[in-house]
């Protein structure tokens, strides 16, 4: 079976999927074009009808869109878990962020933070920030992006630490990762992958899909700073 597939994916899964997964498929024969984004531009794509074969991404609205027929239900696969971190340049100091304290220390010491406004980790880092009672003075010097990987605004000396699922702070060369949020305000989330209702080759869709929650895939996850989500531990 080969084929071409279009997939619209989350960035957190990028660098996994680059590394082995995608390699390991196409050299059996089979293309793939990837578009990369965070959940909220994919699904706000979606909703204005855009289509492909195959879309990674959060749970919830994996599942709502299954719901509503637009994904087909019977091919929701989980594939992977991702933590919230911060990275800060290469070979610089790496600040403690092991506790509530020094976490809240580390990010009003900071020149500058960068997080992305419509991802997942941006959307919790603002609430984070609320609850630790230092919205105001982050914001105030913060450095935002729309979409994208925030910890190239530290390789370009734009912002002195970034924000994002652990997984995307590895996918930047030149950034060393300092830690994940400490307890309480660390926050999981998972991402599945499911074929489209409308996909133009829906068995070679499927096949994809398996290709993502082989062993293989685990391990990829894995080493690229997830937890991969077997399906009975979904």
């Amino acid at each position: 079976m080969s084929g071409k597939l279009k997939v619209m994916s989350t960035l957190a899964v990028e660098l996994a999927l680059k590394q082995a997964i995608l390699p390991a498929w196409e050299e059996a024969g089979n293309l793939v074009e990837v578009d990369w984004n965070p959940t909220g531009v994919l699904i706000e794509r979606v909703r204005n009808g855009e289509r492909a074969d195959i879309l990674i991404a959060i749970d919830s609205p994996i599942m709502s869109l299954a719901g509503e027929g637009i994904l087909l239900r019977d091919t929701v696969r989980p594939i992977a878990r991702a933590s919230f971190g911060l990275a800060a340049k290469a070979g610089s100091s790496r600040p403690d962020i092991s506790t509530p304290e020094r976490f809240k220390a580390a990010l009003l010491s900071a020149r500058s933070v960068a997080y992305s406004l419509t991802g997942a980790s941006g959307l919790h880092f603002q609430e984070v920030l609320d609850q630790l009672g230092i919205a105001e003075v982050v914001k105030k010097r913060a450095v935002t992006i729309d979409a994208g990987f925030t910890a190239e605004k530290v390789v370009s000396d734009e912002a002195e630490l970034a924000v994002q699922q652990i997984s995307e702070l590895m996918s930047v060369d030149g950034v060393d990762v300092i830690g994940p949020f400490p307890a309480p305000f660390q926050k999981s989330t998972n991402f599945s992958a499911a074929v489209f209702s409308g996909a133009k080759n829906p068995k070679l869709a499927v096949a994809f899909i398996d290709h993502l929650t082989d062993a293989a895939a685990m391990k990829a996850y894995e080493r690229s700073g997830l937890k991969a989500r077997l399906l009975a531990a979904a």
